[in-house]
Parts: structure tokens; C-alpha cells; sequence
């Protein structure tokens, strides 16, 4: 893999993961999806934790990055109702908020949550985390 302003690009053809990427604000949104897709993921968006919701089953992702605040349905509702479900159960689920209070990390840890990161946040360390994220996935599935 070659640098490419602190991004690796994955070899053609290698993909990484299906991610998800859901915020409401479009360019935060296409920022991750840009990071992302340049290391190697394919990446799907939403725009809410609705839109989030009426995609997963067709996108089935690996990993799904999640805002906390948005409109009709927020982030801990979203990733409550993935945990519950026994369809979206398995999925990988890393929230990316401003929300940096320790409790709302416990919130979401005790949601049920993968990783928790704030905004800003450093794209190297959000690649990083939905990499090793969508590795465990892969491997606990048997890709």
C-alpha cells in the first residue's frame, strides 16, 4: 500500500469491509466516506438514524460509524435498536459525536456500542478503529 497524505490506498481490487457511515451533516459525512473509501472499504452512506435503519439490512455492513445528534432519530436510539435486533445484532458500531462527557461514553458502551470517538476527530485514528473493527467482524463471521 502506498501513503497518500497519511492514507494508505489499499491494493485494487482488496476490499476491507462494508461501512456504513451515517451523519447528518453531509460534510462530515463524505469526509469519512473519502477516508474510508480510499483505504480500501466499501462505503455506504445515511443521513440519519432512520435512513441508518431502513438501509442496514440491504447494505448488511461490517462496521456502521454513527452521529449521536441528528434529526428524527439520534444516534442512541439508532444503536439501541440495531443492538436490538437479532438481524443487526453482529454489526460493528463506532459512535462519532462531539459529545465528550464520560457519560456519554458509558451511555453508549452500556448501549452496546464498539468504539466511541468525539469530534473533531483524527481520520488516521477513525481508520484505524474500523479497521481492526471490521477485521473482527470478518473473522467472527468467517469471511
Amino acid at each position: 500500500m502506498v501513503p497518500l497524505g497519511g492514507v494508505s490506498l489499499a491494493a485494487v481490487g482488496e476490499v476491507l469491509g462494508r461501512v456504513l457511515v451515517v451523519d447528518d451533516d453531509e460534510v462530515i459525512r463524505q469526509l469519512i466516506a473519502v477516508n474510508l473509501t480510499l483505504e480500501g472499504f466499501d462505503v455506504y452512506t445515511a443521513s440519519d438514524g432512520q435512513d441508518c435503519l431502513d438501509r442496514v439490512r440491504e447494505v448488511d455492513p461490517d462496521v456502521i460509524t454513527l452521529d449521536v445528534m441528528m434529526p428524527r432519530m439520534d444516534g442512541w436510539e439508532t444503536a439501541t435498536k440495531l443492538r436490538g435486533d437479532v438481524l443487526t445484532t453482529h454489526i460493528k458500531v463506532v459512535l462519532i459525536t462531539a459529545r465528550a462527557q464520560e457519560d456519554d461514553k458509558r451511555r453508549g458502551l452500556g448501549i452496546g456500542v464498539d468504539a466511541y470517538l468525539t469530534k473533531p476527530f483524527d481520520p488516521a485514528e477513525l481508520i484505524q478503529v474500523v479497521r481492526d473493527l471490521a477485521t473482527e467482524a470478518r473473522l467472527s463471521s468467517g469471511a
